[in-house]
């Protein structure tokens, strides 16, 4: 998509959607990674992981405001070596996570302004979303009022029985990789979200809640490169999309 044509899309969002704010979701432990320090705050060439993702929400022109939801023992850190040490002018809050991935989304959704009008939810361990994902998910938000970035699965994938056997193989044509950021118009996520915690109910994803809820999610084409960073090896997957994209801008 050219500049003009970018431009063009955002005003007219901006005809219908008065307020956009982001929940970035880092309080997870990282536990696969194996390392001492979570995996938000790993470097990839000098730079936090979770410094990487906030910037792209920093600059892209539809987001008003983000809410950074980090670990109960590390919101304190987070403000001063992610927050303010890299001048993130955006977060209007760092607050602390939940004993899961829903709490702590719910927490982040509780600290956005009154007046928010769409929430996009993201992983703080993706730090190569790309702006054009970002305004595509706002963009069916707006309109459907639920959507998730998404990529087609490569690989045939089969059911197993309990014994290990093959059990059936799935038509992989309609299947797809769910990814962030999920985007929602804001009353409707929060009634998921409120829903759900009424009947106990834990999702393993915030468009799972909203389904759940009897709302349709719309899927948009995300990103390859949109990886989470979970495992070693995906540092290594990392360090050559960094190498690609410094390429690429020469």
């Amino acid at each position: 998509m050219d500049r003009d044509h970018a431009i063009g899309e955002n005003r007219g969002i901006r005809r219908r959607i008065k307020r956009i704010g982001a929940v970035i979701a880092a309080a997870g432990k990282g536990t696969r990674m194996g390392m001492d320090i979570n995996k938000q705050y790993i470097q990839i060439q000098g730079i936090p992981v979770l410094a990487m993702t906030l910037q792209k929400f920093e600059t892209c022109t539809l987001i008003d405001e983000i809410v950074v939801v980090a670990n109960k023992d590390e919101t304190e850190y987070c403000r001063k070596n992610i927050v303010e040490k890299y001048g993130f002018k955006k977060v209007r809050a760092v607050t602390a996570g939940g004993d899961s991935r829903q709490k702590s989304v719910y927490n982040g959704l509780r600290e956005l302004s009154a007046d928010c009008d769409i929430v996009l939810i993201h992983d703080g361990a993706r730090p190569f979303i790309d702006n054009g994902s970002i305004i595509s998910c706002i963009d069916a938000a707006a309109e459907y009022g639920a959507a998730c970035a998404a990529v087609p699965v490569k690989d045939t994938v089969k059911i197993a029985d309990n014994s290990g056997f093959v059990d059936r193989t799935i038509d992989r044509s309609r299947l797809w990789q769910i990814q962030t950021p999920q985007a929602f118009k804001y009353g409707l996520i929060m009634d998921a979200h409120m829903k759900a915690a009424n009947a106990g109910y834990e999702g393993t994803d915030d468009a799972m809640l909203a389904e759940r809820a009897g709302n349709r999610v719309k899927i948009v084409m995300g990103s390859y490169y949109n990886i989470k960073i979970t495992t070693v090896e995906d540092l290594a997957f990392a360090g050559a999309i960094c190498r690609l994209n410094s390429e690429s801008s020469k």
